[in-house]
């Protein structure tokens, strides 16, 4: 089991995620609720909601909405949210305990790609989506996004001759256009719209003295000696030069579907 498909790693993870991850994705959580019309009474499914990005805004529109993720510890950060009309649920979106076509939209945004099933993940989702729904689902392009992607680019430019970690499967499969509306339909929707979708992660120079809290989630950076680390930080404090946010230019996709 590769470790980011265990959720012990996720429960772990949860805190730090929610302080830095989130803030990010729900920017891209936000191009994904804006090609989907929601009302009162639609209602919502987000699956690998991780600490609820996408379900929390949706919960704006008074949507009916609920949250799965397989991480007890991204449910529990989500639930405490405390809002009315958003269930948040322990559930594998590899097998969703939900009825079929019993959701108006089905979202996951960075989640089911992530999955050792991903191609199950997706069928899920259609699954429960009603005839005449949608299905959005994001992912990164192969190279990854944020602190990932810094830190991929700085370790191919000072050790050339190390391999990088690799791509979630569903990363590199649905990185084109093509390929990624090939996959939807064959999941079970129909009319997939692919659309690119870039913003910039502002990395905060001054997270550079507590390396380990930033990059620590990566395994670029956990392979990486105490000297290759500190050569990666001098190097990203060059790049940074007098600024104190360095921007991160990163590009997701974004696929919308009809069931």
């Amino acid at each position: 089991m590769l470790e980011y498909e265990n959720p012990d790693y996720w429960d772990a993870a949860a805190r730090h995620y929610e302080e830095t991850a989130h803030p990010f994705t729900t920017r891209f959580a936000e191009a994904a609720l804006a090609r989907v019309s929601l009302t009162a009474e639609s209602r919502v499914l987000d699956v690998a909601a991780g600490t609820g990005a996408l379900a929390l805004l949706a919960a704006r529109t008074g949507a009916e909405v609920l949250a799965t993720d397989f991480s007890p510890g991204m449910v529990a950060r989500l639930a405490a949210a405390d809002l009315p009309n958003v269930r948040a649920q322990v559930m594998d979106g590899q097998a969703l305990a939900l009825d079929d076509s019993s959701f108006d939209a089905v979202f996951s945004i960075f989640g089911v790609i992530m999955f050792p099933d991903w191609r199950k993940g997706l069928a899920e989702m259609a699954r429960v989506t009603r005839p005449g729904g949608y299905g959005v689902v994001a992912t990164w392009r192969n190279r990854g996004a944020a602190t990932f992607l810094l830190l991929g680019q700085i370790r191919r430019q000072l050790f050339p001759e190390r391999a990088g970690m690799t791509m979630p499967a569903a990363v590199q499969a649905l990185s084109e256009p093509a390929d990624f509306a090939r996959e939807m339909i064959a999941a079970g929707y129909r009319d997939p719209q692919i659309d690119h979708v870039t913003h910039d992660y502002m990395l905060d120079t001054a997270a550079l003295a507590e390396p380990d809290s930033l990059f620590g989630m990566s395994p670029d950076w956990t392979s990486l000696s105490d000297p290759e680390k500190a050569a990666v930080v001098a190097e990203i404090r060059t790049i940074a030069g007098t600024r104190s946010m360095l921007p991160v230019a990163s590009t997701a996709l974004v696929a919308t579907a009809r069931r």
